[in-house]
């Protein structure tokens, strides 16, 4: 269940659309403020970035430092109006002076009433320190996107959402994201409160290990999208582990909205049965990625559409990172969210997002696409996994929860059995299935593997499922659905055979569904598993 919709996911809105939901107010300081600096078009400055059009605004100045005693504060108010078809950034420079301690930003917008079926407004928040605003996030001190009316930076501490560390001399850069605007346009009113004084002493950051206990080679459940208080979340880190303890997880992957602020805040949450993984959801326009089990601190970038023909380098980086590159709730209806990239730089795809919903029924079916193709192509496949998404109560963690096989509780290890398709997804920790293929002399093959067989060898497969009572097994080939078992019993737990060769499947995959809710269409899922491949052609590495 992505959340939010701009800059942090999707949702209803609420968080978004009511001030007295976030952390505060105009933040007014003791020196006065301006006004006017971002009123009207002639104040602005067209440029090019190099990703997309964007707009800055006059620069906010602040008087020398060199007067200033140790807390005293200098405050700048800035207003102004975005039209409709504003950019999707627009950066207000601020001129920070030396000796500053603190920079506190603060802001607020109109949100007028517009006719159902129009997008109102919603405006994003972030900041560029004075290493400046180059795609790629060098100088990137932070994002909450609009889960928070206002913000600091110090050297020893952050607003969650951003990264600590001296706030140095130079031209800084409030980034302001126009996600919608309504009709009338978008007021919007900023305050930036300096405090001078000599910075605190930076805190050395500490991560999680890259390995828990584990049992070794053994299957692994594990939840890799969720978010804390570091984005749009609402939770902190601990219940977040906690809540991934009593759903039975062995691993999780950290992954905030468009920041990495939350990496240095997970260390004392990891433990020899938890295995805690460091990633971001890369939220952009055109739709949403989990960069799952980054280096520690790794920051990628999220300010690019499909157009500017950027992505490939960043699904790069994540790479270059130790990441796994996978679309998120590819087809999720929300503005932003719906998948417009491609899967040609996809190493897993999240099929199944949170509570089990029509976007995932053609998720699932889309991807059931890509595996056609994949064999048609004769190249290599994706895999599916699914995640929570959960951001707040009552959003339970690990529904649903991916199971792979791995070598051992290890980041590696649990990413080379992802990358591989040695996994399935189930709704909770109560489900439990178990498929193979076998051959008539004895060949044999799990999930995510292939089953080296003549093209008219008969073939069996088998899927046994626990913590599914009522559901219905169901076997899916390249062709479609071809087997369809009786309800499991009471207990939840049941088998089902199914007899094929080769020429008639090119591979078979396992669902459990729940009965149906509307007669003709398939019940909700409870578990499914990425396919087995038959026959003897080797298919080439996925992702």
């Amino acid at each position: 269940m992505c959340d939010d919709h701009h800059g942090d996911g999707r949702g209803d809105g609420n968080d978004r659309g009511d001030a007295s939901d976030r952390d505060g107010g105009t933040g007014r300081g003791e020196r006065g403020e301006r006004d006017g600096a971002g009123k009207g078009l002639g104040r602005r400055a067209l440029f090019v970035t190099s990703a997309a059009a964007a707009l800055t605004l006059g620069s906010v100045t602040f008087g020398s430092s060199g007067a200033a005693a140790d807390g005293d504060q200098e405050t700048r108010t800035i207003r102004g109006t975005l039209p409709t078809g504003s950019p999707d950034f627009v950066y207000l420079p601020v001129e920070v002076p030396a000796g500053v301690r603190e920079l506190k930003v603060a802001y607020s917008y109109d949100r007028p009433s517009v006719p159902a079926g129009t997008a109102g407004n919603a405006l994003d928040i972030g900041v560029f320190d004075e290493r400046g605003t180059d795609l790629g996030g060098q100088g990137f001190r932070g994002w909450s996107g609009g889960a928070r009316t206002e913000f600091f930076i110090r050297a020893d501490e952050a607003t969650p959402g951003y990264v600590p560390g001296p706030v140095r001399p130079g031209t800084w850069h409030i980034a302001l994201g126009p996600y919608t605007v309504a009709p009338q346009g978008l007021p919007y009113e900023i305050t930036i409160t300096l405090t001078y004084g000599a910075p605190g002493e930076r805190v050395k950051p500490v991560y999680p290990p890259e390995r828990a206990r584990g049992r070794g080679r053994a299957w692994y459940r594990g939840d890799c999208h969720l978010h804390s208080w570091y984005s749009d979340g609402r939770r902190t880190p601990a219940e977040i582990a906690a809540l991934a303890r009593a759903a039975g997880l062995d691993f999780i992957n950290s992954s905030e909205h468009n920041t990495q602020s939350a990496h240095a805040h997970w260390a004392e949450h990891a433990g020899e049965d938890l295995l805690i993984l460091l990633g971001e959801e890369v939220t952009t326009r055109n739709g949403h990625v989990v960069a799952l089990g980054m280096d520690p601190g790794t920051f990628v970038d999220w300010r690019y559409r499909a157009r500017d023909n950027r992505f490939g380098a960043f699904a790069r980086q994540i790479r270059r990172a130790g990441g796994l590159v996978v679309p998120a709730h590819p087809h999720a209806t929300c503005v932003g969210c719906n998948w417009k990239f491609g899967f040609g730089e996809a190493d897993v795809v999240e099929v199944w997002n949170g509570g089990y919903s029509p976007e995932d029924e053609v998720a699932l079916a889309d991807w059931d696409g890509m595996l056609v193709a994949s064999v048609r192509e004769g190249r290599g496949w994706i895999p599916a996994m699914g995640n929570s998404d959960a951001h707040r109560d009552p959003d339970p963690v690990g529904r649903p929860q991916t199971v792979v096989l791995a070598d051992d509780l290890t980041r590696d290890a649990v990413q080379d059995g992802l990358r591989a398709g040695r996994s399935y997804v189930a709704e909770s920790k109560d489900v439990s299935v178990a498929f193979t293929a076998s051959g008539a002399r004895g060949e044999h093959a799990g999930i995510g593997e292939r089953l080296k067989v003549d093209r008219d060898t008969p073939v069996t497969v088998r899927l046994e499922a626990t913590g599914a009572p009522g559901c219905l097994i169901r076997f899916v080939t390249d062709q479609g659905v071809l087997f369809t078992s009786p309800a499991l019993p009471d207990s939840g737990t049941g088998s089902a055979e199914w007899r094929t060769t080769a020429s008639y499947a090119a591979y078979v995959r396992a669902e459990v569904r729940h009965p149906p809710v509307i007669p003709g269409f398939p019940g909700p899922m409870a578990a499914f598993t990425n396919p087995i491949f038959l026959g003897r052609r080797q298919r080439p590495t996925g992702g």
